[in-house]
Protein backbone atom coordinates (compact mmCIF):
# COMPACT_ATOMS: atom_id res chain seq x y z
CA UNK A 1 0.00 0.00 0.00
CA UNK A 2 0.89 3.73 -0.32
CA UNK A 3 1.81 5.63 2.93
CA UNK A 4 0.70 8.70 3.42
CA UNK A 5 2.64 11.66 5.22
CA UNK A 6 0.52 14.30 6.75
CA UNK A 7 1.01 17.75 6.87
CA UNK A 8 -0.81 19.96 8.66
CA UNK A 9 -1.41 23.68 7.65
CA UNK A 10 -3.10 26.66 8.77
CA UNK A 11 -4.63 28.95 7.04
CA UNK A 12 -3.47 31.96 8.48
CA UNK A 13 0.02 30.87 8.64
CA UNK A 14 -0.18 28.66 5.99
CA UNK A 15 2.94 26.33 8.10
CA UNK A 16 3.17 22.72 7.99
CA UNK A 17 3.31 21.76 11.53
CA UNK A 18 3.98 18.01 12.07
CA UNK A 19 4.93 15.12 9.56
CA UNK A 20 4.73 11.20 10.06
CA UNK A 21 6.48 8.73 7.78
CA UNK A 22 6.48 5.44 7.17
CA UNK A 23 8.44 2.89 5.02
CA UNK A 24 6.89 2.96 1.22
CA UNK A 25 6.26 -1.23 1.58
CA UNK A 26 2.78 -2.50 0.62
CA UNK A 27 0.14 -3.22 2.98
CA UNK A 28 0.40 -1.24 4.94
CA UNK A 29 -0.77 2.49 6.63
CA UNK A 30 -0.50 5.40 8.43
CA UNK A 31 -2.32 6.68 11.96
CA UNK A 32 -2.80 10.23 12.05
CA UNK A 33 -0.12 11.04 14.54
CA UNK A 34 -2.06 13.28 16.93
CA UNK A 35 -5.38 11.01 17.48
CA UNK A 36 -3.11 7.55 17.39
CA UNK A 37 -6.33 5.84 16.46
CA UNK A 38 -6.57 3.02 14.15
CA UNK A 39 -10.12 4.29 13.33
CA UNK A 40 -9.14 7.61 12.91
CA UNK A 41 -10.54 8.75 9.19
CA UNK A 42 -7.29 10.12 8.85
CA UNK A 43 -6.01 6.09 8.54
CA UNK A 44 -5.41 6.21 4.66
CA UNK A 45 -3.80 3.51 2.06
CA UNK A 46 -3.25 2.82 -1.17
CA UNK A 47 -2.33 0.28 -3.74
CA UNK A 48 0.87 1.00 -5.27
CA UNK A 49 3.57 1.60 -2.90
CA UNK A 50 4.19 5.26 -3.31
CA UNK A 51 4.34 7.99 -0.70
CA UNK A 52 1.91 10.60 -0.49
CA UNK A 53 2.07 14.07 1.35
CA UNK A 54 -1.58 15.34 3.43
CA UNK A 55 -1.74 18.74 4.23
CA UNK A 56 -4.93 19.37 5.94
CA UNK A 57 -6.13 23.17 6.67
CA UNK A 58 -8.38 24.76 9.20
CA UNK A 59 -10.50 28.05 9.20
CA UNK A 60 -9.37 28.81 12.40
CA UNK A 61 -5.58 28.33 12.44
CA UNK A 62 -5.56 25.87 14.77
CA UNK A 63 -4.00 22.06 14.05
CA UNK A 64 -6.18 19.63 12.95
CA UNK A 65 -6.61 16.22 14.00
CA UNK A 66 -7.40 14.25 11.36
CA UNK A 67 -6.89 14.42 7.61
CA UNK A 68 -10.13 16.05 6.21
CA UNK A 69 -11.79 16.14 2.87
CA UNK A 70 -9.69 19.03 1.20
CA UNK A 71 -6.24 17.61 2.60
CA UNK A 72 -3.60 18.00 -0.12
CA UNK A 73 -1.19 15.03 -0.97
CA UNK A 74 2.53 15.18 -2.76
CA UNK A 75 1.97 12.31 -5.01
CA UNK A 76 4.69 9.66 -6.08
CA UNK A 77 6.99 10.72 -3.96
CA UNK A 78 8.62 7.16 -3.24
CA UNK A 79 8.59 4.04 -5.02
CA UNK A 80 7.44 0.43 -3.00
CA UNK A 81 9.90 -1.69 -1.58
CA UNK A 82 12.11 1.89 -0.49
CA UNK A 83 12.08 3.04 3.04
CA UNK A 84 12.61 6.67 4.11
CA UNK A 85 13.81 8.62 7.02
CA UNK A 86 13.54 12.19 8.02
CA UNK A 87 16.61 14.36 7.66
CA UNK A 88 16.84 17.94 9.06
CA UNK A 89 17.66 20.96 6.80
CA UNK A 90 21.21 21.27 8.04
CA UNK A 91 21.92 17.57 7.09
CA UNK A 92 20.94 18.45 3.37
CA UNK A 93 23.47 18.89 0.74
CA UNK A 94 24.51 22.87 -0.30
CA UNK A 95 23.75 21.23 -4.07
CA UNK A 96 19.85 21.10 -2.61
CA UNK A 97 19.89 24.04 -0.34
CA UNK A 98 21.33 26.38 -3.22
CA UNK A 99 18.28 24.79 -5.33
CA UNK A 100 15.69 25.96 -3.35
CA UNK A 101 17.39 29.32 -1.98
CA UNK A 102 17.99 30.51 -6.06
CA UNK A 103 14.61 29.01 -7.41
CA UNK A 104 12.28 29.46 -4.32
CA UNK A 105 13.67 32.74 -2.95
CA UNK A 106 11.97 33.50 0.67
CA UNK A 107 10.62 30.01 1.61
CA UNK A 108 10.19 28.10 4.11
CA UNK A 109 11.42 24.53 5.08
CA UNK A 110 9.15 22.10 6.37
CA UNK A 111 10.51 18.58 6.28
CA UNK A 112 12.85 16.44 4.35
CA UNK A 113 13.01 12.74 3.73
CA UNK A 114 15.87 10.52 2.53
CA UNK A 115 14.66 7.27 0.51
CA UNK A 116 16.62 4.34 1.18
CA UNK A 117 16.98 1.17 -0.66
CA UNK A 118 17.02 -2.52 0.45
CA UNK A 119 20.67 -1.92 0.46
CA UNK A 120 20.94 0.76 2.98
CA UNK A 121 22.25 2.65 0.17
CA UNK A 122 20.41 6.83 0.28
CA UNK A 123 19.21 7.39 -3.29
CA UNK A 124 17.16 9.96 -3.36
CA UNK A 125 15.62 12.83 -0.96
CA UNK A 126 12.22 14.39 -0.42
CA UNK A 127 11.57 18.23 0.50
CA UNK A 128 8.46 20.05 1.46
CA UNK A 129 8.86 23.50 1.72
CA UNK A 130 6.15 26.44 2.04
CA UNK A 131 6.26 28.70 -0.88
CA UNK A 132 4.41 31.96 -1.22
CA UNK A 133 1.00 30.25 1.15
CA UNK A 134 1.43 26.73 -0.62
CA UNK A 135 2.75 23.38 0.21
CA UNK A 136 5.94 22.66 -2.87
CA UNK A 137 7.12 18.88 -2.88
CA UNK A 138 10.14 18.49 -4.33
CA UNK A 139 12.29 15.08 -5.69
CA UNK A 140 16.26 15.49 -5.47
CA UNK A 141 18.62 12.13 -6.79
CA UNK A 142 21.38 10.66 -4.09
CA UNK A 143 23.89 14.07 -5.19
CA UNK A 144 21.02 16.72 -4.54
CA UNK A 145 20.78 17.18 -8.10
CA UNK A 146 16.86 18.34 -8.71
CA UNK A 147 14.52 15.95 -10.58
CA UNK A 148 11.01 16.77 -10.07
CA UNK A 149 7.98 18.89 -8.39
CA UNK A 150 4.90 16.30 -7.29
CA UNK A 151 1.88 16.60 -8.07
CA UNK A 152 -0.41 17.60 -5.65
CA UNK A 153 -4.15 16.11 -5.23
CA UNK A 154 -6.64 16.43 -2.51
CA UNK A 155 -7.85 13.85 -0.78
CA UNK A 156 -10.77 12.82 -2.11
CA UNK A 157 -8.85 12.97 -5.79
CA UNK A 158 -5.62 11.38 -4.90
CA UNK A 159 -7.28 8.55 -7.85
CA UNK A 160 -8.49 8.96 -10.75
CA UNK A 161 -7.82 12.63 -12.94
CA UNK A 162 -6.56 13.98 -9.90
CA UNK A 163 -9.24 16.92 -9.91
CA UNK A 164 -12.78 17.87 -9.61
CA UNK A 165 -14.64 20.74 -10.25
CA UNK A 166 -14.69 23.83 -7.87
CA UNK A 167 -11.65 22.13 -6.49
CA UNK A 168 -8.22 24.03 -5.79
CA UNK A 169 -7.01 21.74 -9.12
CA UNK A 170 -9.89 21.98 -11.54
CA UNK A 171 -8.18 23.98 -13.95
CA UNK A 172 -6.62 20.64 -15.26
CA UNK A 173 -9.31 20.49 -16.93
CA UNK A 174 -7.94 22.44 -19.46
CA UNK A 175 -10.33 25.42 -19.87
CA UNK A 176 -8.03 27.69 -18.47
CA UNK A 177 -10.78 28.82 -15.73
CA UNK A 178 -8.34 31.62 -14.22
CA UNK A 179 -7.28 33.26 -17.22
CA UNK A 180 -8.51 36.89 -17.46
CA UNK A 181 -8.93 38.86 -20.49
CA UNK A 182 -6.32 42.23 -20.96
CA UNK A 183 -9.65 44.24 -21.56
CA UNK A 184 -11.17 42.60 -18.72
CA UNK A 185 -8.06 43.31 -15.88
CA UNK A 186 -9.09 46.09 -13.44
CA UNK A 187 -8.69 49.62 -13.72
CA UNK A 188 -6.27 49.79 -11.08
CA UNK A 189 -4.34 47.38 -12.82
CA UNK A 190 -4.12 49.08 -16.05
CA UNK A 191 -3.79 52.40 -14.17
CA UNK A 192 -0.28 50.94 -12.89
CA UNK A 193 0.93 49.79 -16.04
CA UNK A 194 0.12 53.56 -17.38
CA UNK A 195 1.90 54.71 -14.64
CA UNK A 196 5.18 52.37 -13.98
CA UNK A 197 5.45 50.59 -17.32
CA UNK A 198 3.97 52.91 -20.29
CA UNK A 199 5.78 50.69 -22.81
CA UNK A 200 5.10 47.50 -21.71
CA UNK A 201 2.44 45.63 -24.43
CA UNK A 202 0.07 43.31 -22.32
CA UNK A 203 0.39 39.68 -23.27
CA UNK A 204 -1.70 37.30 -21.33
CA UNK A 205 -3.22 37.45 -17.63
CA UNK A 206 -4.16 35.24 -15.06
CA UNK A 207 -6.17 35.57 -11.56
CA UNK A 208 -4.89 32.50 -9.11
CA UNK A 209 -7.05 30.91 -6.53
CA UNK A 210 -5.76 33.51 -3.94
CA UNK A 211 -7.13 36.36 -5.96
CA UNK A 212 -3.66 37.48 -6.99
CA UNK A 213 -3.74 38.66 -10.64
CA UNK A 214 -0.30 37.72 -12.71
CA UNK A 215 -0.09 39.86 -15.63
CA UNK A 216 2.89 39.15 -18.65
CA UNK A 217 4.23 41.72 -20.71
CA UNK A 218 6.75 42.20 -23.01
CA UNK A 219 9.51 45.57 -22.98
CA UNK A 220 12.97 45.16 -22.12
CA UNK A 221 12.48 41.67 -21.80
CA UNK A 222 9.78 39.17 -20.86
CA UNK A 223 7.71 40.08 -17.42
CA UNK A 224 5.21 38.83 -14.70
CA UNK A 225 3.95 41.59 -12.83
CA UNK A 226 1.47 40.45 -9.70
CA UNK A 227 -0.64 42.27 -8.17
CA UNK A 228 -2.94 41.06 -4.69
CA UNK A 229 -6.27 40.96 -4.36
CA UNK A 230 -6.49 44.45 -3.33
CA UNK A 231 -4.91 45.12 -6.64
CA UNK A 232 -1.72 46.77 -5.02
CA UNK A 233 1.69 45.76 -6.55
CA UNK A 234 3.53 42.71 -5.32
CA UNK A 235 6.39 42.04 -7.50
CA UNK A 236 7.93 41.94 -10.89
CA UNK A 237 9.96 39.68 -12.13
CA UNK A 238 11.74 39.29 -15.80
CA UNK A 239 11.39 35.76 -16.96
CA UNK A 240 13.21 36.52 -20.03
CA UNK A 241 16.27 38.89 -21.41
CA UNK A 242 14.24 39.82 -24.56
CA UNK A 243 10.75 41.14 -25.38
CA UNK A 244 9.44 37.49 -26.52
CA UNK A 245 5.90 38.50 -27.88
CA UNK A 246 5.00 35.99 -30.75
CA UNK A 247 2.92 33.00 -28.69
CA UNK A 248 2.92 29.35 -30.15
CA UNK A 249 0.21 26.87 -29.05
CA UNK A 250 0.83 23.62 -27.21
CA UNK A 251 0.31 21.84 -30.01
CA UNK A 252 3.29 23.06 -32.13
CA UNK A 253 5.88 22.99 -29.38
CA UNK A 254 8.44 20.24 -29.95
CA UNK A 255 7.57 17.00 -28.19
CA UNK A 256 11.02 17.17 -25.95
CA UNK A 257 9.31 20.13 -24.28
CA UNK A 258 6.36 18.34 -23.40
CA UNK A 259 8.18 15.27 -22.53
CA UNK A 260 10.03 17.58 -20.36
CA UNK A 261 7.07 19.02 -18.48
CA UNK A 262 5.65 15.87 -18.48
CA UNK A 263 8.48 14.65 -16.01
CA UNK A 264 9.38 17.21 -14.22
CA UNK A 265 6.15 18.76 -13.40
CA UNK A 266 3.75 15.86 -12.67
CA UNK A 267 0.42 17.09 -13.14
CA UNK A 268 1.28 20.47 -14.43
CA UNK A 269 -1.13 22.75 -16.19
CA UNK A 270 -0.44 24.87 -19.68
CA UNK A 271 -0.84 28.18 -19.48
CA UNK A 272 0.40 29.94 -22.52
CA UNK A 273 3.88 29.46 -24.65
CA UNK A 274 5.86 32.36 -26.54
CA UNK A 275 8.27 31.82 -29.19
CA UNK A 276 11.19 33.75 -30.09
CA UNK A 277 12.75 33.81 -33.60
CA UNK A 278 16.00 35.44 -35.00
CA UNK A 279 16.02 36.05 -38.60
CA UNK A 280 12.68 33.86 -38.98
CA UNK A 281 14.41 31.01 -37.48
CA UNK A 282 13.20 29.62 -34.16
CA UNK A 283 16.21 30.45 -31.31
CA UNK A 284 13.92 30.04 -27.76
CA UNK A 285 10.71 29.01 -26.35
CA UNK A 286 9.04 29.86 -22.66
CA UNK A 287 6.65 27.81 -21.74
CA UNK A 288 3.95 29.22 -18.67
CA UNK A 289 2.70 26.17 -16.44
CA UNK A 290 1.17 25.72 -13.36
CA UNK A 291 2.02 22.74 -11.26
CA UNK A 292 -0.04 22.19 -8.48
CA UNK A 293 -0.63 26.00 -7.26
CA UNK A 294 2.79 27.10 -8.50
CA UNK A 295 3.42 28.91 -11.50
CA UNK A 296 6.63 28.72 -13.10
CA UNK A 297 8.39 30.11 -16.61
CA UNK A 298 10.41 27.45 -18.68
CA UNK A 299 12.87 27.86 -20.92
CA UNK A 300 13.62 25.94 -23.64
CA UNK A 301 15.87 26.15 -26.96
CA UNK A 302 15.18 25.84 -30.50
CA UNK A 303 15.27 21.76 -30.40
CA UNK A 304 13.08 21.49 -26.81
CA UNK A 305 16.09 20.84 -24.54
CA UNK A 306 15.61 22.97 -21.51
CA UNK A 307 17.45 25.32 -20.23
CA UNK A 308 16.09 27.12 -16.96
CA UNK A 309 12.98 27.68 -14.96
CA UNK A 310 11.93 30.39 -13.58
CA UNK A 311 9.29 30.20 -10.23
CA UNK A 312 6.26 33.19 -10.57
CA UNK A 313 4.91 32.68 -7.65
Amino acid sequence: MKKLVNIYLTTAAVAIFAFALTSCNKSSSLIDPATKDASSASVATTTTGDILIAASTTTSGSLTTSATKDSVFLMHACAPGLHTDTVALSALSTTITTYLTTNYSGYTFQKAFKIINPAGTVIGYVVAINYNGKPVGLKFDASGAFIQVLEQRERNDHDGPGWHMGGRFDNRNGMHPDTIALSALPSAIKSYFTANYATDTLLHAVVTKDTTYIVFSANKGLFATSFNSKLVFLKRIQLYPRPIKTPVLQANLPAAISTYLTTTYAGYVFDKAFVEKVNGVVSKYVVLIDASGTRYAVQFDATGTFIKSTTIK
